[in-house]
């Protein structure tokens, strides 16, 4: 693959919001970060703004959907750079599903519902071709400018597309990663011919929440029970569809 303006990508996936925790299908609507969405972007700048990002060598670039906008800028404050948004790294656009529950779309859908689990096409729900996600989210960081390392801030079916695109991975291979947790991380880097990923999943610690005192958070941050963990414990991601 073509190199791109930048040779070390972060691909962090934005904070929880209501949606994520009741297991509702988001796509390209908008629903805000919630209380604890706000505490993992607030405790994850500040552990990659500690981990050695260079003001000078830095560009954060997110989604324009609020909740990955509101993610990023929790970063862009502590280290101090501009915030670029652009809308081609937006989530997957889910049509008919977007803003229901994964029950909802099993009463509704039931087939649709049963090829998505099965990883089969999805045929008739609307909204975007899945093989246009990582194609548009290239686009945007090909238009980057030229420095160190890019913080890319999105949704975990586009930072799923968009990685199995670096990596040379087919439709055959999605699904191979494990989903991001919720405010969560991928590294990677293009060393001499090709893109290797180097950290999958990455979390920081918690912050103290305050709702408890002030007690410090107990292990990695978590995605809650959001569509892209999946039903009855099978690792699924809301937008990996072929």
């Amino acid at each position: 693959m073509t190199p791109l303006p930048v040779p070390r990508l972060l691909v962090w996936r934005h904070g929880r919001t209501e949606w994520n925790a009741t297991g509702r299908f988001q796509g390209q609507l908008d629903p805000p970060l919630d209380p604890e969405g706000r505490r993992q972007a607030a405790a994850a700048a500040a552990h990659l703004a500690a981990d050695g990002l260079a003001a000078d060598a830095t560009v954060v670039v997110s989604s324009d959907l609020d909740r990955a906008r509101s993610t990023a800028a929790a970063l862009t404050e502590a280290l101090g750079v501009p915030l670029r948004l652009d809308a081609r790294l937006r989530e997957h656009g889910m049509g008919a599903w977007e803003g229901l529950t994964r029950q909802e779309v099993a009463d509704r859908y039931p087939e649709q519902y049963a090829d998505w689990l099965a990883g089969r096409p999805v045929r008739g729900r609307g909204g975007e071709d899945v093989a246009e996600v990582p194609r548009r989210a290239l686009a945007a960081l090909r238009d980057l400018p030229e420095t160190e390392v890019a913080v890319v801030v999105t949704h975990g079916g586009t930072a799923a597309r968009l990685m199995e695109a670096l990596l040379g991975l087919g439709p055959e291979h999605r699904r191979l990663f494990g989903p991001l947790a919720n405010c969560a991380w991928s590294e990677l880097a293009f060393q001499g011919r090709r893109w290797r990923l180097l950290r999958h999943n990455t979390a920081a610690p918690r912050l103290p929440d305050p709702a408890s005192g002030g007690a410090p958070g107990l292990g990695p941050l978590r995605a809650g029970a959001s569509p892209e963990e999946g039903a009855a414990g099978a690792v699924q991601d809301a937008d990996a569809v072929t």
